[in-house]
């Protein structure tokens, strides 16, 4: 294979990575513009006295509560409540209060909010992702996760999963608290294999927070993307597709016991 062949095999390789980088910075630059300054107050929210066959699920956190990315417009929540009713056979209320973009400072606010405290205290089961934009932060994440910086970021962040924590169980201490770890977008970059060490040092602790409280199951998710990550991501390289939702979904349902 002649030297010019080389090159230009090299040289198409490299701007096609630089594409998408630039493609994976228009994608976070136009996600977090739609993210609020100020986390908006939950009003109340109507609805009929709750009856003894009901189940309620109470789901909090960042834009995996939302389902960004996935085209059925349901996410891993959606699925949930799906497989919940087709297990027990009972009506489910779900209350989804998750925020695209939400970071753990902006949800311990949520959390100290009258309404929410309210939904909280009436929940059977409570669906909890976080961490994902304290850590990552629209892309700068992958610059400087070998800094000292990092390991601020994450005190910081487990300060806050642990506030965040004792107020649900202030509302609530019994319903089963299910809090979905993290997993690794990254994989098939240059620097995944580095970034994916942060995001399992990142996930053991936020177990080890968990661990420290009544009913609060941690649920692994970055081993469910490891080996074919862009099979189950959205076309922004970051969330979840259909197909991503659904992984984390039986993963949680298969712990689900009523």
């Amino acid at each position: 294979m002649n030297k010019k062949f080389i090159r230009l095999i090299t040289a198409i390789g490299a701007l096609f990575c630089l594409v998408w980088i630039i493609g994976l910075g228009v994608t976070f630059k136009a996600y977090y513009a739609n993210k609020p300054d100020k986390i908006p107050k939950v009003t109340k929210v109507p609805e009929a006295p709750k009856s003894k066959k009901e189940l309620r699920i109470v789901a909090l956190g960042d834009s995996l509560t939302r389902g960004t990315g996935d085209e059925t417009g349901k996410g891993y929540v959606g699925d949930i409540v799906d497989e919940v009713k087709k297990k027990t056979k009972r009506p489910v209320l779900l209350i989804n209060l998750g925020i695209n973009g939400q970071t753990s400072s902006q949800l311990r606010q949520q959390v100290q909010q009258i309404e929410v405290g309210r939904q909280l205290q009436m929940a059977d089961c409570i669906l909890l992702t976080i961490g994902g934009n304290d850590l990552f932060r629209g892309g700068q994440g992958l610059q400087d996760y070998q800094t000292k910086q990092i390991n601020v970021i994450e005190k910081h962040y487990l300060d806050n999963l642990k506030f965040i924590l004792q107020q649900i169980r202030k509302n609530n201490q019994t319903a089963n608290v299910f809090f979905i770890g993290l997993y690794n977008p990254f994989m098939d970059l240059a620097q995944g294999k580095e970034m994916a060490k942060v995001i399992r040092h990142w996930n053991y602790d936020s177990a080890e927070v968990s661990a420290s409280f009544n009913k609060v199951v941690f649920v692994p998710t970055f081993d469910l993307f490891e080996l074919k990550v862009n099979d189950y991501l959205y076309s922004d390289k970051f969330h979840p597709n259909t197909k991503g939702y659904r992984l984390i979904a039986e993963r949680v349902a298969s712990l689900l016991t009523w």
